[in-house]
């Protein structure tokens, strides 16, 4: 077998794996199946997620269902506005025993960390995920521990409840690669969720379709994935668009732009190509950028959005061929 033949063979066997783990989450989450993708893509381009949807709609359950899924470990903290810093990476705890301090790891050492209500809780407690998002590290006392990959932040917020939050600061919505919403599904499903929730939850029973190494092997295709130059300055291009819109108060960062291309590489993957198109890139433009742009107060108050402006620079950016 020659060398492309080689790739394209890898190329497909990855693409089939991203898709049965999507068919996965697709038996528990009513969610239209891009939101289960996007969500898959995430965490092949060694991304975070942030999840801002209505209460109800299945949030938790799309994060618990991705660590079933993958056969990983999975933790859980609800963020209030009491949680301390230590309350999420762990703390150094005196042993009578042996007479030394000895490191209590928080539950933010897990392959999958779900933060409900990121917004709920105070700046200094959010600052205690900055660390472990970029660099997949703790630092506790002067020493720094190592995150076992894969290590997926997935961060939920309610969009209408504002009342004793405290918004994301910038830095941090920079780190979330990826934002997603579930949205309430069709009458038909719906029906059928409150049938299956009250007899047989779906998630009790969902059996694992891949593992830690797996992912990690994923992981490594999606980086080996080409992108040619003209994909790069494209990019380069359509984050430069957003910096120069008037409109906007911030326009996307270089790293919104490393970003892009990771989930594009994923996309690309997941199609079973071994290269990225433009298409890859407008694919994933909007939910990558629309989060990390702060809309100036006079379009925001004409009923502008970050994900209409991504749109709009997509439509005036001009397309590599």
């Amino acid at each position: 077998m020659d060398e492309q033949a080689l790739e394209r063979a890898e190329a497909s066997r990855g693409a089939d794996a991203i898709r049965r783990i999507v068919d996965n989450l697709a038996l528990v989450v009513r969610a239209p199946d891009e939101t289960l993708r996007l969500t898959v893509l995430c965490l092949v381009a060694e991304g975070h997620l942030i999840i801002e949807d209505f209460p109800g709609v299945g949030k938790t359950m799309l994060a618990k269902a991705l660590a079933r899924s993958v056969d990983c470990s999975f933790s859980r903290i609800q963020f209030t506005p009491d949680l301390l810093p230590s309350d999420v990476t762990g703390v150094n705890v005196f042993n009578q025993r042996t007479n030394e301090f000895e490191f209590r790891p928080g539950p933010v050492f897990a392959n999958f960390l779900l933060v409900d209500e990121i917004n709920r809780a105070s700046p200094k407690t959010q600052s205690a995920l900055l660390e472990c998002m970029q660099e997949n590290q703790v630092t506790v006392d002067g020493v720094s521990y190592e995150l076992a990959p894969p290590f997926l932040v997935m961060a939920t917020q309610n969009p209408i409840e504002y009342e004793g939050t405290y918004p994301l600061p910038e830095a941090q919505l920079d780190r979330f690669t990826l934002r997603v919403e579930i949205g309430y599904p069709p009458l038909a499903e719906e029906a059928r969720m409150l049938t299956e929730q009250t007899v047989d939850p779906p998630l009790d029973s969902l059996r694992p379709v891949a593992t830690a190494e797996s992912v990690r092997a994923l992981i490594a295709e999606a980086g080996e994935i080409f992108v040619e130059e003209s994909v790069n300055r494209y990019v380069v291009a359509l984050l430069g668009h957003t910096r120069s819109d008037a409109r906007l108060y911030l326009g996307a960062s270089p790293r919104s732009g490393i970003a892009l291309l990771r989930v594009a590489k994923a996309r690309a993957l997941a199609e079973g190509r071994g290269f990225v198109s433009p298409d890859d890139v407008k694919a994933c433009a909007v939910p990558v950028l629309s989060h990390r742009l702060i809309v100036a107060p006079e379009a925001r108050a004409a009923g502008l959005t970050g994900a209409e402006l991504v749109r709009e620079a997509l439509e005036h950016t001009p397309v590599p061929v």
